[in-house]
């Protein structure tokens, strides 16, 4: 670590304020999506213990330590791939991105990210904003899940895009086929995300006090019988692995989901043996972010972006629409 850590007690005037709000007063060569992405990576620390909320409610006489990584420590070297870039200008890029690729560096994956490829296609104009390891990431995608994902090129954009996300204002869209008919066809699933409470790798839905607010609002757009939909699924949050919770919460996991669903004896009944071998083959869940709107945080003008259902998972859907039901 570079200077040790960086430490800030809370006054009667601050207490009850956001985290990330107090942090930036106190540290203000540090921009507040910068603590913010500090406090996500386990860097501050309160009492002896983490504190990863950076809507965390700070009280009086509370004292914080606030650690900033040494970026030679933590450096991501570039590393050159086919990236399939849907727009790019001086200020973001928007690429479409495949399953199987992961976003940024973590453990057991320090190398082949996004991030890596992205730092060798843009070189030093990409934002570090984000933190060393997540040098112009705004959002995510799970590895698995394929499409749309905007990366911002430098700071003024990287604080543009976040503050959208965190106003709700970006449009987000994810085209998914999951198992059984949901009932209602269209509606909304509510349910606080946190970690499982047995398995840690995993995420759920949990009672309030342990989880973070989560909103999906779904679609129905095609059955297959009773034994699949196609649907659209869209965030008005955006925890880890929402849309997968929130589906399998309700019954009607992605299939495929190697996690959150599984391709039970009563699911697979009725698929003939050759359709059968293509749907237990799917090694990732069936989701693709297809849409993406947002307003440029420079230029000011609208842009969407529309991604098709990829061929792998189109390839899924034509088993159920082949079926006989």
């Amino acid at each position: 670590m570079s200077d040790g850590p960086k430490i800030c007690t809370i006054d009667a005037e601050q207490a009850g304020c956001r985290l990330d709000v107090v942090l930036a007063e106190h540290h203000q060569t540090l921009s507040r999506s910068r603590i913010k992405s500090l406090i996500l990576n386990e860097n501050v620390i309160q009492g002896g213990k983490t504190i990863t909320d950076p809507a965390y409610r700070v009280k009086q006489g509370q004292s914080f330590a606030m650690i900033i990584p040494d970026s030679n420590e933590l450096a991501v070297e570039p590393e050159a791939m086919d990236l399939t870039i849907l727009y790019e200008d001086e200020d973001l890029i928007v690429i479409n991105k495949s399953a199987g690729l992961v976003v940024h560096p973590g453990p057991g994956t320090p190398h082949g990210t996004l991030v890596n490829g992205l730092l060798a296609h843009c070189g030093d104009t990409l934002s570090g904003i984000g933190g060393i390891k997540r040098p112009g990431i705004v959002h995510r995608l799970d590895k698995d899940t394929s499409g749309l994902i905007v990366v911002a090129k430098n700071d003024e954009t990287h604080q543009g895009l976040s503050t959208q996300f965190a106003a709700r204002s970006v449009e987000r869209a994810y085209h998914g086929l999951v198992w059984d008919i949901p009932q209602p066809p269209n509606g909304s699933i509510e349910g606080n995300i946190g970690r499982h409470p047995r398995d840690r790798k995993k995420m759920a839905v949990v009672p309030a006090e342990l989880g973070k607010p989560a909103l999906t609002r779904y679609r129905t757009l095609k059955r297959f019988g009773n034994k699949a939909s196609f649907v659209e699924c869209r965030l008005a949050t955006g925890r880890t692995h929402q849309i997968r919770v929130h589906m399998a919460h309700k019954g009607h996991a992605l299939i495929g989901d190697p996690v959150y669903g599984r391709n039970t004896t009563a699911r697979m009944a009725g698929i003939g043996e050759d359709d059968a071998s293509i749907v237990k083959n799917c090694t990732r869940q069936a989701l693709h972010a297809v849409s993406l709107g947002f307003e440029h945080p420079k230029k000011g003008e609208r842009l969407v972006f529309q991604s098709e259902f990829p061929s792998d998972l189109a390839e899924i859907m034509a088993v159920f629409e082949r079926m006989d039901i």
